[in-house]
């Protein structure tokens, strides 16, 4: 469910028209529900609410700062995967021991920055990276809480390139050496052993990989408790889907995710972290752009719209489905016709989708990308020079600018020309 919905023949943001921000803002712009992201992360809340639990928002997935202090004041711990996301974090207002550090290639930097900062834990992904933070924390005369991401060689049925739990896969430490390394951690300096912590993929339509992962996480915690090991926490990740095609059959629900975390891990008394991102924010997102021409071509008819692969990548990159809507409400039993909807930049992979059924559309008509508020602006760029889109946050009846599109001027400023040029 999400709140952009017909009314009164307009496609509104909550009880904003589209229209009304296009003609503030410009296009292509990003725009967001309040409404939407509220309700999504008390979805998971409520599947957790019989354990003590953190949802940690994956700030990877929309790192805009409104969104992200929206989640905090809602409760939310954050999970960050550099320096600059702890940074958005704490700029957000939110403390330090509701972040969690995630990612393979923690510098020693930002090691540093967090230790000084304040965190929840580290999520070691390395030997490697657990031998620095240990040297860098006993230096520091700290002990930082630490899990182990353990890669427990579960396929995730997604795409190959966000899935993240098989062997293959650069993340974590075979599940199957794990003990050694728990051992190792135990004895180093610095560190405190406080959990497990595992993520097999991102955009998951079956509860069935967890299943099978999180299994592996319960033998395993009760391995290591035997060992000697407190582990009190377990980081489940996050990655459940959500509907991109609104004709095709929805992902399971978080309550239904929460049940089986329940039935899987629920009887070892741990405190339960998850770390959704797109789930919460992605339907709760839309890619507002303008109709720029219509050109006909041999046997197809090209859309050519004012957004770009550089403002929304994920087209391009995994071949990814966003329904595209018009913003005007098309008449009951309106004719559509397929349109290849593209961008302007100078690439065949441009294209946002090919044979898109729509009614008749002109140059100034409003389209919408649907399910865009994860991994959006995120990812988008400054390729072709076209400036980084704007983004909007609705709240009601009224919306706010929370990303100003750059100027041209400020593009170039950022740029420098070498006095022997």
């Amino acid at each position: 469910m999400d709140h952009f919905n017909y009314h009164g023949g307009e496609l509104c943001a909550e009880d904003v028209p589209l229209s009304r921000i296009a003609a503030a803002v410009g296009t292509p712009v990003y725009v967001y529900s309040a409404a939407t992201l509220t309700r999504h992360f008390g979805l998971f809340r409520q599947a957790l609410d019989w354990t003590d639990h953190l949802v940690c928002f994956a700030v990877k997935a929309n790192s805009n700062l409104a969104v992200l202090k929206l989640m905090g004041d809602l409760g939310a711990g954050m999970d960050v995967v550099s320096g600059g996301e702890y940074a958005r974090a704490k700029a957000a207002g939110v403390p330090g021991d509701r972040i969690v550090f995630s990612g393979v290639g923690k510098t020693v930097a930002e090691m540093r920055q967090a230790i000084e900062g304040g965190i929840r834990q580290f999520n070691i992904e390395s030997e490697p990276e657990m031998r620095a933070l240990s040297a860098l924390a006993a230096s520091m005369g700290a002990t930082v809480p630490v899990a182990i991401r353990v890669n427990p060689d579960v396929d995730a049925k997604t795409h190959e390139k966000i899935a993240t739990g098989k062997s293959e896969n650069k993340f974590g430490i075979p599940i199957a050496r794990a003990r050694e390394v728990y051992a190792e951690a135990a004895s180093l300096p610095g560190l405190r052993v406080v959990g497990v912590d595992v993520h097999i993929g991102s955009q998951l339509t079956d509860l069935e990989p967890y299943r099978a992962a999180y299994a592996k996480v319960a033998e395993l915690t009760r391995a290591l408790r035997a060992d000697g090991h407190a582990i009190t926490r377990l980081d489940l990740g996050g990655g459940l889907g959500i509907p991109y095609r609104r004709d095709n059959n929805a992902p399971p629900l978080p309550i239904e995710y929460g049940q089986v975390i329940r039935e899987t891990v629920g009887d070892l008394g741990c405190e339960i972290e998850i770390e959704p991102g797109r789930n919460i924010v992605g339907n709760a997102g839309i890619l507002l752009s303008e109709v720029i021409y219509l050109k006909q071509g041999e046997g197809r008819d090209f859309l050519i719209v004012d957004a770009a692969m550089n403002d929304l990548a994920r087209p391009a990159m995994y071949g990814a489905h966003h329904d595209i809507v018009p913003v005007r409400e098309p008449a009951v039993g309106a004719p559509v016709r397929p349109f290849d909807v593209v961008g302007p930049v100078c690439e065949s992979g441009d294209t946002f989708q090919k044979g898109a059924h729509l009614p008749d559309m002109a140059a100034g008509d409003l389209i919408a990308f649907r399910s865009a508020g994860a991994y959006g602006a995120v990812m988008a760029s400054e390729y072709n020079s076209r400036p980084l889109v704007p983004e909007v946050l609705v709240s009601g009846d009224h919306f706010a600018v929370i990303r100003a599109r750059p100027t041209f001027e400020e593009m170039l400023a950022r740029d420098s020309i070498p006095e022997w040029l």
